[in-house]
């Protein structure tokens, strides 16, 4: 099963996947870049449903939010939006896959801590499936060419210094 799993017929449904979640991201960046984003709201949002008898945030995010995220919203106004947008372009060429479903799932997750539910559960979920696709996430990817060759040249690098060491 496990080999079904990761061979090439499931990397057709995984790739489906990983497009289409890149597809969210790009597109949510893509909005965020072009239209003006201000994350200021959102965290007074978020704030503002740390309260009550049933918050929606917990006491250690809104104390992140309050004392780190607001100070530093500048950072965030732009991190967002273009992390957004490279996590969506990663994802839809298939290249840096795997650091690009870690960096969107730690997005999502830090949505749904900030009292955002909407799709992020739906987006966290498939990043987190495509995550133990392991390989066979990007085996219709760009990733598929530029890791071995990456890995080739850390050899050739490692035998190079192995070579001067010796000598």
């Amino acid at each position: 099963m496990k080999n079904f799993l990761k061979g090439p017929i499931m990397a057709v449904v995984w790739t489906v996947l990983r497009v289409w979640l890149g597809i969210q991201w790009l597109e949510a960046g893509f909005h965020k870049i072009t239209g003006g984003f201000d994350a200021s709201g959102f965290l007074q949002g978020a704030l503002a449903k740390a309260g009550g008898e049933h918050p929606a945030v917990a006491t250690w995010y809104a104390n992140f939010i309050e004392g780190f995220a607001l100070p530093n919203v500048d950072i965030f106004n732009f991190l967002i939006p273009w992390g957004e947008f490279l996590v969506g372009l990663g994802l839809i060429v298939g290249l840096a896959t795997i650091p690009a479903l870690i960096a969107g799932a730690f997005m999502n997750l830090n949505f749904l801590l900030a009292g955002t539910v909407s799709t992020n559960p739906t987006l966290y979920t498939v990043a987190v499936i495509l995550l133990f696709a392991g390989t066979a996430a990007y085996y219709y990817g760009l990733d598929r060419f530029a890791i071995p060759y990456i890995k080739n040249i850390m050899k050739r690098k490692n035998v190079d210094r192995a070579v001067k060491t010796a000598a």
